[in-house]
Parts: C-alpha cells; sequence; structure tokens
C-alpha cells in the first residue's frame, strides 16, 4: 500500500470514530496528505513510493530543525509538539532499515563504480560520486535517507 493510501485510509478511519479521535494526529496526517497531493499536483503525474518517502523524510527533517531550535529558546510545549509529529509522521515511512542494510547498499554501489571504473578499487577521492551513486541505491530501494549517516558509512568504506 502506498503512503498516500495509507494516510487517506488512517484520516477516514479518525473521521468515522474506528480510531482513537486524536485532534493534533488528524491535522498532522492532513498535512502529511496536503504535501503529497500538492507534489502529484507540481508533477502532474502520480508520485512513485520513492518520491512519497522524499516528501515524508522533508517534512520530518523540518520537524527536526524546530525541535533543535525550540529547544535552544526554551520553548518546551513546541518541542513536544514537533517531537509529537516526527512520531506521527515516522509511522508512514518505511521502517528505517538497520544500519547493516544500508551498509549492504552503500558497498554494492562501491562495487559497482569499482566495475565501471574497470576493476580500479574507488578511493577517498571519489567520495563524491560514490556518495551520489549510494543515495540512488538507497532510494531505489525505497528507503529513506540520512545523509550524514550514509556520507559517514561511504567515507568509512572508500578508506578500506
Amino acid at each position: 500500500m502506498k503512503i498516500s493510501d495509507k494516510v487517506r485510509s488512517d484520516i477516514a478511519e479518525i473521521l468515522a470514530g474506528k480510531t482513537a479521535h486524536d485532534e493534533h494526529r488528524l491535522t498532522m496526517l492532513r498535512e502529511v496528505e496536503s504535501a503529497l497531493k500538492n507534489k502529484a499536483i507540481d508533477k502532474r503525474e502520480v508520485l512513485t513510493n520513492t518520491e512519497e518517502v522524499q516528501i515524508l523524510t522533508t517534512l520530518m527533517k523540518q520537524r527536526e530543525e524546530s525541535v533543535e531550535s525550540s529547544t535552544k529558546e526554551g520553548r518546551s510545549q513546541l518541542v513536544e509538539k514537533n517531537r509529537l509529529e516526527i512520531g506521527i509522521i515516522g509511522n508512514y515511512l518505511s521502517q528505517a532499515s538497520s544500519e547493516q542494510d544500508f551498509r549492504r547498499l552503500v558497498q554494492g554501489a562501491i562495487a559497482h563504480l569499482q566495475e565501471d571504473a574497470r576493476g580500479v578499487r574507488p578511493g577517498p577521492k571519489d567520495m563524491g560520486t560514490a556518495l551520489q551513486v549510494a543515495q540512488q541505491w538507497i532510494r531505489a530501494a525505497g528507503l529513506s535517507v540520512d545523509g550524514k549517516m550514509v556520507s559517514e558509512m561511504v567515507k568509512a568504506e572508500l578508506e578500506k
């Protein structure tokens, strides 16, 4: 089931009274649905699973940045609200794969680059290219990408 379909289904369940009516959750799901619809309208096509994951990842990163700034400002209510929203969005992202899954994809991407370079193993100087290919592989697998974590993995693999 696509993320957008699951979100619509959950909104309908809340409104039909089949699940607990949590106003904040309903508002957040409507915001997610709106972001997905707006992107589909801009694109003028149905979104792929990868594009839906990217949109939710963006929404989550916005909340994480808000948590950081609100924490610095001492706004505990806003911090709590954003953490709750992160949890709601996180439920719709594919469960973050274990670090091993990411590492396996990164290693596969680097091996692919090695094949393209006729057996010459990429080194630290190839960081940008390797990172770009690794992120493409991860997105193609339908996983959300934590750029910092992937960057660290690619760097570690290239230094081996």
